[in-house]
């Protein structure tokens, strides 16, 4: 991976902390309406969120704040216009965990310069993926999964290479020592239906993919990927908790505005976003999607969105995956 990429976070949070002079002055924003991006399809959780969160920053902005889904390329294609847009806060993006920190090592021509291009808002919100196992597994935790896992081949699926639920798998293999072959799919539905139907043994999944079928009783669930548990599930443990400490897979999703934005329009955005996270009425509604709001300050997502990149790149390096 090419040093600038590495070095993303370094590179935007110096950018987010400079003032350049573009004649934008506090008082003069917005004076129009808010394009927020989406590298995602409409339909989506960061789609939905974006939505939820949207429409409260009209109100407090005094402006029409529009959803532009731009979905492709693993959350490629939005990057890229985010990056060429004007810096004057009037531009932002919703990207999640792979666009962010994963795409810099996957894709070896990335169409702009993520480490000078961007700037980071906020972080929006964390959500976990669920390790399921196909019912008929014989293992109850994840210690037994590993046992399983070094005495015979496991096949894992995933919605595509690069997803958290591809890099899950091999975040796994590393830190255990396994050898699940991954199994790449178009999309969590086919994948999901493979586990049931035992074609593939396991699957770390989102929790919206896999809430029904774990109520219905169809799949095993047995740990989450986060640092801590999830609190609609609170009885399940994490796979760091309960066999692979220090193990986290966080497909988290944040606010991102083209570099040279000014940092006072970037606090602006900050605070009023971070706000509207905080409230009762969006940490509800998030945790029926299986999000957990947890916003922050743009050093605070600078510094995240660095130890992911470095994270993520040793194990798509040792994992041998490349963007499709």
């Amino acid at each position: 991976m090419k040093a600038a990429a590495i070095g993303f976070a370094g590179a935007v949070l110096a950018v987010a902390l400079v003032f350049p002079q573009h004649g934008f002055a506090a008082a003069d924003f917005p004076t129009k309406p808010l394009r927020f991006l989406v590298a995602f399809a409409p339909g989506g959780g960061a789609d939905i969120v974006t939505r939820a969160i949207s429409g409260k920053l009209s109100e407090a902005l005094g402006q029409p704040v529009i959803v532009d889904n731009r979905a492709g390329a693993g959350g490629n294609i939005a990057v890229g216009i985010i990056a060429k847009s004007e810096p004057d806060g009037h531009t932002l993006l919703m990207a999640n965990v792979g666009a962010l920190t994963v795409n810099p090592s996957l894709y070896s021509n990335l169409p702009y310069d993520i480490a000078g291009d961007l700037a980071p808002v906020t972080k929006a919100a964390d959500s976990t993926n669920i390790l399921c196992l196909n019912a008929g597994v014989a293992a109850a935790n994840v210690r037994e999964v590993i046992a399983l896992a070094k005495n015979k081949s496991l096949n894992g699926g995933s919605s595509g290479v690069g997803t958290t639920g591809h890099l899950a798998i091999e975040l796994f293999n590393t830190m255990a020592g396994t050898k699940i072959v991954h199994v790449p799919y178009k999309g969590g539905g086919p994948v999901m239906l493979d586990v049931i139907a035992g074609n593939i043994q396991l699957v770390f999944s989102n929790p919206a993919s896999a809430m029904a079928h774990i109520k219905a009783g169809k799949v095993k669930p047995i740990a989450v990927t986060t640092a801590k548990r999830l609190q609609a599930m609170p009885e399940l443990p994490t796979v760091a908790e309960s066999g692979l400490p220090g193990f986290e897979a966080n497909n988290w999703i944040g606010v991102v505005v083209p570099a040279r934005t000014p940092r006072n329009r970037i606090d602006r955005l900050n605070k009023e976003i971070g706000a509207i996270l905080d409230t009762s009425e969006l940490r509800e509604f998030l945790l029926r999607l299986g999000f957990e709001a947890n916003p922050g300050t743009p050093e605070q997502f600078g510094s995240y969105i660095k130890s992911e990149t470095l994270k993520w790149s040793r194990v798509v390096k040792m994992s041998g995956a490349k963007g499709e």
